[in-house]
Formats: structure tokens, sequence, C-alpha cells
């Protein structure tokens, strides 16, 4: 006798789990997301102000370097304190299918009687 297994009736594989819940994610991601943002900008920052004083004889290149140099510190901060980004993808989500539903055994007209 044959033993079933999971070779004779292949399942679909989805690329992602099915979403059950509108929960937002941890408060440990969202945290290491905003360091993450932070030092991002930070760095940006101090790269221009590195390239501000190497370009000094070039005086508008210097005062846009310069301005983003002082500018940045408070978007970074800015960024930092905002809440986690909203998700403009909609997530894949259960969808009930007729033909995956168990058999009501109410409905079914053979009775056995013992």
């Amino acid at each position: 006798m044959p033993v079933a297994s999971s070779q004779q009736f292949p399942r679909s594989r989805r690329p992602e789990p099915v979403l059950i819940t509108e929960a937002l994610p941890s408060l440990a991601e969202q945290q290491a997301a905003r360091k993450k943002r932070y030092a991002l900008t930070m760095g940006i920052r101090a790269i221009c102000l590195v390239l501000a004083a190497v370009f000094y004889h070039i005086v508008w290149l210097m005062l846009i370097l310069a301005v983003l140099g002082t500018v940045l510190p408070w978007v970074a901060v800015v960024m930092a304190n905002d809440g986690p980004p909203k998700k403009r993808v909609d997530p894949h989500r259960y969808t009930h299918r007729p033909d995956r539903e168990l058999e009501d055994p109410a409905r079914s007209a053979r009775v056995i009687d013992g």
C-alpha cells in the first residue's frame, strides 16, 4: 500500500508568508532603522564639511557644502524622531478558497449506524 507524501501532491510555494496581523515592526527593529538613518545622515554631513574645507577657493561650492553641513544635523534628528515609514506595498493576505474547504458532515446524505 503506497504511503501518501508531499511529492504526490505538490503545494504551491509562495515567496512570502501570509500576513495575518496589522502589527508594526518591533520597537527594537524601529530603533535600529532610526539609528542607521541617523548615522548615514551624519556621515553625509561630515563629508560635506570636509569637502567645504577642501573647496574653499570655489566660494559658491563651499557655501553650498557648508550650508548642507549645518542643516543636516537638524534633518537627522527630525528623521530619527520620526516613526517607521509607512509601507505602500499591499501585503499578501489570506484569501478564502472554497476548493480548500472541508466537507460539512451534516450536509452529507450518507449516514452510518453501528
